[in-house]
């Protein structure tokens, strides 16, 4: 599996891992929502050694390509 596919699982699987006990399917989804999108940040800051707390536009367009072909 390719680094960027890798990466694309790490937030899918965050994402469907997220605590969702909650019965309001609205709710659930917010909580899904943010625990992908941490996820996204978490990879895409190792990703950038010299600048960790930069993520550029590019790379996350790449992972929501990757994220998309799952």
């Amino acid at each position: 599996m390719t680094d960027i596919k890798t990466k694309a699982k790490k937030v899918d699987d965050a994402y469907w891992r997220a605590q969702t006990n909650i019965p309001d399917i609205y709710t659930k989804g917010r909580v899904r929502f943010a625990a992908g999108l941490r996820e996204v940040i978490n990879q895409l800051q190792q990703s950038s050694a010299t600048h960790p707390a930069f993520i550029s536009c590019p790379d996350l367009l790449e992972l929501c390509e990757e994220i998309e072909k799952l």
